[in-house]
Parts: C-alpha cells; structure tokens; sequence
C-alpha cells in the first residue's frame, strides 16, 4: 500500500497575512488570557536548552506507583520533583 506524502509547504497566504493590521485579525476563537496565564509562562526564546532527562528503569511499589498514576498526567515529573527536592534538602546541589 502506497503511502500518502505530506507536504511540507505552508498553504498560508503569506503576503495577504502580511498586508493585514492588526484590526483585521479575527481572534474570536482564542479564549482570553489571564494575568494567571501569564504568571506560568515560561519563555525559552535565546536561552540554553533544558538538558534532556535520562531514561531509566526504577522499581517502585505497585501502590506508590499507583497513587502517582491516580493524580493523573505529569505523574512522572511529579515524581522528578519529588526526588529532586529530597536531593536538594539532603545537600546534593
């Protein structure tokens, strides 16, 4: 079965975006943005790379693992930050 390709070329029309002020732009399906919205950004423009995370196999028990699971998504880096703070407060940084 022959796969379909995608294009990489933009469909936008480039110079009518362009020529248009910003009075023109509808933005009537962005939702509003709160100073709480703003307050959790996090701009990474011109700064050095977060190092990647290692992947590794750690055994924990099945209860603990699943009390993180039941917290739902992020688990994992909740688990991060729960051993990065154990290592903070035992002098490890």
């Amino acid at each position: 079965m022959k796969q379909k390709t995608t294009s990489s070329k933009s469909q936008t029309n480039l110079k009518r975006l362009k020529a248009m002020t910003d009075a023109e732009i509808d933005f009537s399906d962005v939702g509003k943005i709160t100073p709480e919205m703003f307050a959790t950004a996090v701009v990474r423009r011109g700064l050095k790379p977060v190092p990647n995370k290692q992947q590794v196999t750690l055994r924990v028990d099945r209860d603990v693992l699943a009390w993180f699971r039941s917290q739902g998504r992020g688990y994992q880096t909740r688990i991060n930050e729960l051993l990065r703070a154990y290592m903070e407060a035992h002098g490890m940084r």
